[in-house]
């Protein structure tokens, strides 16, 4: 599916998903992503939801994000409260959706001029 954001205001928008890949300014990706309004997308280094731990949740903490998008694949899962404790601790809001939603969740919170990291499995 292709996703369009009207003004992106040169920002990283995601612009299309599918089968295995992400499609971040029309470029398309095979990994899991790190994605921000202001800096090019990252590999992140978790490549299955089953692997995520708190570590890797803490790390996103260096963005300096008011909230966190977190796009679990196909489906919508959920981490244990241990992961998910660095977020709590920082203040950070995390929304957990299956990676469909989790982009069109993403595209809304930055073009409302959000400060939004978003960490995806593929879909």
């Amino acid at each position: 599916m292709k996703l369009h954001l009207a003004d992106s205001k040169n920002r990283y928008a995601i612009t299309g998903y599918g089968a295995g890949y992400l499609a971040v300014n029309t470029v398309r990706y095979d990994q899991p992503l790190v994605i921000t309004p202001e800096q090019a997308p990252e590999p992140w280094p978790v490549l299955q939801f089953d692997t995520l731990d708190a570590a890797a949740l803490a790390a996103l903490l260096e963005k300096r994000p008011e909230i966190i998008v977190l796009g679990t694949g196909a489906t919508q899962r959920f981490a244990a409260p241990a992961v998910l404790r660095p977020l709590i601790e920082a203040g950070i809001g995390l929304e957990t959706m299956n990676t469909p939603a989790a982009c069109r969740t993403y595209n809304i919170l930055m073009g409302e001029g959000r400060r939004v990291v978003a960490a995806m499995f593929l879909p």
